[in-house]
């Protein structure tokens, strides 16, 4: 079989898809023998195949490129709390965390209004709030099982005092916090009325403590109904956006309540121990999100998740080595206690 097809009125040869054009033959043949001429002609389809098969390998990666952006908006449409690679939210974690001497000092109990504020401040896009319900229903901020802990003269349960009294106590850090807060319990009524004024609301993950010693089995079950109801009728008042909400809890009864009550907005099966077996609870629930802690939040548990349909959240972490190693297992959302330490890490200004 002859290379080359035609030397007067054009030519080309079996490597390529197309013939050359005859001046182009004519111009490489000036000059040279008929075997210069044909190495010539073989380098030039050679160069010509190359970049044909270049090209289509660029359209096959482009076209997976496509596909993964469609897959990741599909996912981020059908749950929420779904975020595409690099676009995790950063949450404060009850505000600005937990009191701490250093690194950096922060004076400021959790989950307190200047707390939660101040995270804002810093730049965090969504707020962790710690909800418990007063002895008449009202859903207020606090973080720890029993007022002995956090308060200069409470003691007992939130669940044993009214609204009334649980705002009238005041926040106990001790030396030396209590030189830079002046702190009191607030309800999730005042926050609210604070986050109305923004130009949008923030992202609102709502931890559900209802582990409380001062309740018996009976007087819980009717705690959850409560619960859900109150922290449903106030949102809504407050006409806070559904896909901007997320309750967080590990009382299967509670989700099934607010899964009534508000199907749009989502929910996070809390898990700090027995990964497996709590995910699977979660996948029974029907959940959007599984919240881990820091021990648990690791990529492969977020693999195991995402490739499940469900988000991952993850709490804790202070230092700059833990946030890098949370940050790296890709979670959907992190609840920080550092949010300008986080940022930082992200690269976000």
């Amino acid at each position: 079989m002859s290379r080359v097809k035609s030397w007067s009125t054009g030519t080309c040869c079996r490597w390529c898809p197309q013939p050359w054009p005859t001046a182009t033959a004519c111009s490489e043949a000036r000059g040279g023998s008929r075997g210069q001429l044909w190495r010539r002609g073989r380098r030039m389809c050679l160069c010509r195949r190359a970049t044909w098969f270049a090209a289509r390998r660029m359209n096959y990666l482009l076209g997976l490129l496509a596909a993964l952006f469609l897959t990741c908006s599909a996912l981020a449409q059908s749950n929420p709390v779904r975020r595409e690679p690099g676009k995790m939210v950063v949450v404060g974690h009850a505000g600005s965390g937990f009191l701490r001497p250093f690194n950096t000092f922060n004076p400021l109990p959790p989950s307190s209004l200047r707390s939660e504020l101040k995270a804002l401040r810093d730049g965090a896009e969504g707020l962790e709030v710690d909800i418990q319900l007063s002895q008449d229903s009202v859903p207020v901020l606090y973080h720890d099982v029993t007022l002995n802990t956090m308060t200069k003269t409470g003691r007992g349960c939130t669940s044993e005092f009214p609204v009334a009294v649980l705002t009238s106590l005041a926040y106990a850090g001790g030396w030396p916090y209590d030189w830079f807060q002046h702190e009191r319990i607030i309800t999730l009524d005042t926050l609210l009325a604070r986050l109305a004024r923004r130009p949008e609301f923030p992202y609102l993950h709502f931890d559900l403590h209802e582990d409380l010693p001062c309740l018996n089995p009976a007087q819980a079950q009717v705690h959850s109904a409560a619960l859900a109801r109150q922290l449903v009728r106030l949102l809504q008042r407050y006409r806070v956006p559904a896909e901007r909400v997320l309750f967080v809890g590990d009382h299967e009864a509670t989700l099934r309540r607010l899964r009534r009550l508000w199907p749009a907005a989502a929910q996070g099966y809390e898990i700090t121990e027995d990964f497996t077996g709590n995910f699977s609870k979660a996948r029974a629930l029907g959940v959007e999100a599984v919240v881990l802690n820091g021990d648990l939040t690791t990529p492969a548990n977020t693999a195991q998740a995402h490739a499940a349909g469900l988000a991952v959240v993850t709490f804790g972490g202070r230092s700059a080595k833990r946030i890098k190693q949370l940050v790296g297992a890709d979670p959907d959302a992190y609840e920080v206690d550092n949010v300008t330490k986080l940022r930082r890490r992200l690269g976000r200004k």
